[in-house]
């Protein structure tokens, strides 16, 4: 046989030359499957490094080498609502920051529902097209800027910070040490924060629509789509983000979303609650976790930062984790 093909058996049973290259290219496209395609935490480190979500607030924890060891680490809760940390972090929630959550919500809730009504009332049948684009550009946006602010309040900052310590930083602290809080949180404290920084884009839209021209609104038709939509994806995350810890008792609408991949999957996100949670920021639809971690987004971000300011990253984070008992 030429040493230069691979039998190989064609329909008829008979065998058949495959060039040499070709089973090289085979050789290269596993090798890429192996090492670029593979999970960013495997299994192990899952178990290892995170709370068991579907076992709802238990402090569950891998199996103690020794009895030593065992009575440490119950002694000392690595993470849950008996951790010390989490529970400083939830009695510093202020009456003010409810009011503040309550007085944005309903704000943007009124904006909301004005600019969808002056949308509707200009929706044809030629512009769905543009419509459906704007939606798919709004979500896409949506999951990169909850990235960046996840990455943001997670990596950097402290919790003494003047105002936005307290009222910003501090639940993203405390969700780190017991993630299961999000699902204790009711709408108002869940959504607040997400639901009041599309406030200025909302205002922006209202006036555009009062004050410009019909030619004028029709000729940025596809910009305002965009910005409203943006606006609720960006709203919607911390609820979305929500369900992706709730893994008992969500309608069916929800875990179809979920398990179709339009929103934050659960199995998905629980790759970011592995210690010391340092990769999948992505909390909308998550789409944009794999790429981001493949390119190292952000810890290229994070070595410049750190080298030209000299701050570490996630070190108020680590501060907090370990007030354990």
């Amino acid at each position: 046989m030429d040493s230069t093909a691979i039998p190989h058996l064609g329909q008829s049973g008979t065998s058949s030359p495959v060039p040499q290259h070709l089973g090289q290219a085979a050789t290269a496209a596993c090798n890429l499957a192996t090492n670029f395609l593979a999970p960013v935490k495997t299994e192990r480190q899952i178990y290892e490094n995170s709370m068991l979500e579907d076992d709802p607030n238990a402090n569950s924890q891998c199996p103690a080498v020794n009895s030593e060891e065992q009575q440490q680490q119950q002694q000392q809760p690595r993470w849950g609502p008996n951790h010390r940390g989490a529970q400083e972090l939830a009695g510093l929630y202020s009456r003010g920051k409810r009011i503040q959550e309550v007085i944005c919500l309903g704000v943007c809730c009124a904006l909301m529902s004005c600019d969808f009504l002056f949308i509707l009332l200009r929706v044809k049948l030629d512009n769905l097209s543009t419509i459906l684009l704007a939606a798919f550009c709004g979500v896409v946006t949506a999951d990169f800027v909850s990235g960046l602010a996840h990455w943001t309040a997670d990596t950097w900052g402290s919790v003494e910070l003047p105002v936005i310590g307290k009222n910003f930083l501090r639940p993203f602290r405390e969700h780190h040490i017991d993630p299961t809080s999000i699902t204790r949180h009711d709408f108002v404290e869940t959504n607040g924060d997400t639901f009041a920084v599309t406030i200025p884009v909302l205002c922006k839209l209202t006036w555009d629509f009062i004050s410009l021209p019909e030619a004028d609104i029709q000729r940025r038709f596809f910009w305002i789509c965009f910005w409203y939509e943006l606006a609720i994806f960006v709203a919607m995350t911390n609820q979305i983000h929500k369900w992706s810890h709730t893994y008992f008792g969500l309608p069916w609408y929800v875990v179809w979303l979920q398990e179709h991949r339009v929103i934050l999957p659960r199995r998905h996100h629980r790759v970011h609650h592995v210690a010391p949670h340092e990769t999948y920021f992505c909390i909308t639809t998550g789409w944009l976790n794999w790429p981001l971690e493949k390119l190292q987004f952000w810890y290229l971000l994070e070595c410049c930062i750190e080298r030209l300011t000299g701050c570490r990253p996630r070190a108020d984070d680590m501060k907090w984790a370990q007030k354990r008992s």
